[in-house]
């Protein structure tokens, strides 16, 4: 009898042997695939986002009710506009009622042209929100569900 790869070679099941050293050697090398796939990290396709935070500003807590509802609406809409652009990815307050108020996420490659872009914001223009944009490289495909029902 011969002995090959683990495996007992017989005058009466020649096929088998065949078939059972075949199928170890195809597990192996399915095993080291698996090995080799678990060492690799994954890779990640990278691209620039801007990241904004919104700060109380100077003129916080001034004016009425009427004005704030006012330059809340104008605020929200700014965002609209932006999102439906493309332009701005998602954006909300923080609720923990700190001296930061919230952040925004544009999909731009720069702080100027986000600079440029929230320049026409109410808030910003009447000294509620102050705005301190950082450049931010993170994975692609940032994205938010749109509203439920949206298409």
């Amino acid at each position: 009898m011969a002995r090959r790869l683990g495996c007992q070679a017989t005058e009466a099941f020649p096929s088998d042997v065949i078939v059972a050293c075949m199928s170890r050697t195809l597990l192996l090398v399915a095993l080291a695939c698996v090995l080799a796939a678990a060492d690799t990290k994954p890779e990640y396709e990278m691209t620039t986002y801007v990241v904004g935070f919104f700060h109380r500003g100077p003129n916080t807590g001034k004016g009425g009710p009427a004005e704030a509802e006012r330059l809340q609406a104008g605020h929200l809409a700014n965002f609209g506009k932006l999102a439906e652009a493309g332009k701005l990815i998602v954006a909300g307050p923080f609720s923990d009622n700190t001296e930061l108020r919230g952040m925004l996420i544009f999909k731009l490659d720069s702080v100027d042209e986000a600079r440029t872009l929230m320049e026409a914001d109410p808030m910003l223009k009447a000294g509620r929100l102050t705005l301190e944009l950082h450049p931010w490289f993170a994975g692609a495909g940032l994205r938010v569900n749109g509203p439920k029902g949206a298409k």
